[in-house]
């Protein structure tokens, strides 16, 4: 199967001016390409970094890519790219290689890649199977849709090493080669159906993450997960499943309380799921699903122990940001999708303002309202999917909605509605894009708003 691969002479067109396309095309130049750079916007609307690519590259900024397809040898798209695009339909006709850019990043690297998607949940997994992974010693890179393209450090990769890889939807929908020796699906749910229509399509391209897996190869699958089960029969390499409600026959499971992984007949004691430091069940099915990848891998169980104990837990996801009159703010911008909502409703102890909003992925709201309970005080709704989630909160019979005029009035008004000693929580189950380039720049300007109270 091939993983390197020489890109000296070949014209690639780089499609996506983005995070990924940047790293995709500076990789591309140090192995010999002629790159050419593509994206719907003009060169005016980019900084310093397209700038200087363009010293290098052919400029498609702002124009038509069509007439350049026939005389490329590859197209490396970015992830939010979608494949109907009439260009790349045509690239695809005249069969040229139409890759992503985590499979640039794996062609070009060396070492084991392990590989974690998911709706939801994987980027917390990611960062706690990569600490795990540094803690035992080896040589890890922490990559993909966490924040740092794989195409940024595959030259930094090494035979003996490892990359985790976050890897979505949107990323594995183009890949050929990218062959991951441990791939895990944390969760199946709906999730971008903007972009691929149907739940179907969604999952299609999320289980190509198990297609260029051997029989000596391990999937990690969580058991709970209906989708996962049901899509259980396409992966061909050694199963290990997880589950926080059923015993299994290789992987994860509960016990009086404790953690057991249990692999050739073999159960070990990991940890009291009380000494995991990251809250929530979501996060113990986290904690499994991390256990499942390095208990396959040989990593000590003490080492697994230490780092659950330890580990606080990423940025934007329920993240403590401060206390301000007796009332706690919690930054979860990273939930993008009403499940990943659900998930932090379900940590809160504390009388809950919700602030909920922003571009809209065609998902319903409805499950929403169901969770709430008692300790959802109000919700403050802004957004393109404002009118969507009043909506589903008038046939729930949910009544306390507040509407805001932007994100800065919807954090004040959260504030103002908050009673003492509850939170308010930015968890929005909707992507950043309407107002924000990114979930972690949303994040950052809630922090940033907090830290002026």
């Amino acid at each position: 199967m091939q993983r390197y691969s020489d890109y000296s002479g070949k014209n690639v067109m780089v499609v996506g001016m983005a995070k990924s396309g940047i790293s995709a095309a500076k990789l591309l130049l140090k192995r010999g390409a002629s790159v050419f750079l593509y994206d719907a916007k003009p060169k005016e609307n980019f900084g310093e970094n397209v700038s200087a690519l363009l010293e290098h590259c052919t400029d498609l900024l702002g124009k038509d890519p069509s007439a350049y397809i026939s005389s490329m040898d590859a197209l490396v798209l970015s992830p939010g790219v979608p494949t109907r695009l009439p260009f790349i339909r045509k690239a695809y006709a005249l069969c040229k290689d139409v890759i992503s850019e985590i499979e640039l990043g794996y062609r070009c690297s060396k070492g084991d890649f392990v590989a974690i998607s998911g709706a939801n949940g994987k980027t917390t997994t990611t960062a706690l199977t990569g600490e795990i992974f540094k803690a035992s010693g080896r040589h890890t890179q922490v990559l993909g849709n966490i924040g740092q393209p794989i195409s940024e450090e595959a030259d930094l990769t090494t035979d003996d090493g490892i990359v985790v890889a976050e890897t979505a939807a949107l990323q594995l929908e183009t890949i050929k080669f990218f062959h991951p020796k441990v791939a895990a699906l944390l969760n199946l749910t709906e999730n971008h159906l903007d972009r691929f229509i149907t739940m179907e399509a969604y999952c299609a391209a999320k289980l190509r993450m198990f297609e260029n897996q051997q029989p000596d190869d391990i999937a990690v699958l969580n058991y709970d997960d209906l989708n996962c089960r049901r899509y259980a029969a396409y992966v061909k390499s050694r199963l290990l499943w997880f589950s926080t409600s059923n015993d299994v026959v290789e992987g994860a499971f509960m016990k009086d309380g404790h953690l057991i992984f249990r692999m050739d007949g073999r159960d070990t004691d990991i940890i009291d799921v009380e000494e995991i430091r990251i809250p929530g069940l979501h996060n113990l099915q986290n904690a499994m699903a991390a256990t499942c990848i390095a208990m396959s891998q040989g990593v000590s169980p003490d080492v697994i122990r230490n780092v659950l104990k330890t580990f606080p837990g990423v940025e934007h996801r329920i993240e403590f940001v401060r206390e301000v009159n007796n009332i706690c703010f919690i930054n979860d911008s990273k939930a993008t999708t009403p499940e990943a909502t659900i998930k932090a409703i379900d940590t809160m102890k504390r009388p809950t303002v919700l602030i909920l909003g922003g571009y809209d992925k065609h998902l319903e709201f409805d499950s929403l309202f169901e969770h709430f309970g008692s300790i959802i005080s109000d919700i403050v709704i802004l957004g393109v999917t404002a009118d969507k989630i009043a909506a589903a909160a008038q046939k729930a019979g949910y009544k306390r909605v507040h509407r805001a005029a932007d994100f800065s009035d919807a954090v004040r008004t959260a504030y103002r509605l908050c009673p003492s000693g509850g939170n308010v929580l930015l968890s929005p189950a909707c992507a950043s894009w309407d107002m924000f380039d990114n979930f972690e720049q949303r994040g950052q300007v809630f922090k940033d708003i907090v830290s002026r109270f």
